[in-house]
């Protein structure tokens, strides 16, 4: 199944006023009306094959790419990559173990 079908169910506690950034394969005007239904603005860049013109910041968009270069980060931890934990909730607490452990490696000092 594609990503774009769970998103309808991802974005239900997307806050008012909040900014949804993701990737053109997430380009379809079911989300867009999802999205602005709960009060916040899709920033997608749009499809080749779009026929209508839509609002797209390049300059929002570019903050996208921490979050990928996090989950990139975050998959060379054998424990997350592969999932060892069944529980959600396990998951979750290895994902935060990882995050904290990915933020201390950036902020240490080098001297």
């Amino acid at each position: 199944m594609s990503d774009i079908a769970s998103a309808a169910d991802l974005i239900k506690e997307l806050p008012e006023g909040a900014i949804l950034l993701a990737d053109k394969g997430y380009d379809a005007n079911a989300l867009r009306n999802a999205v602005t239904e709960r009060k916040a603005w899709a920033n997608i860049p749009p499809k080749a094959n779009r026929k209508d013109a839509i609002c797209f910041s390049p300059f929002l968009y570019k903050a996208r790419n921490l979050v990928e270069r996090f989950f990139n980060k975050a998959k060379q931890f054998r424990r997350i990559a592969t999932r060892y934990d069944k529980l959600a909730e396990n998951y979750l607490a290895a994902l935060k173990l990882v995050a904290i452990r990915i933020w201390l490696r950036g902020n240490e000092s080098t001297s």
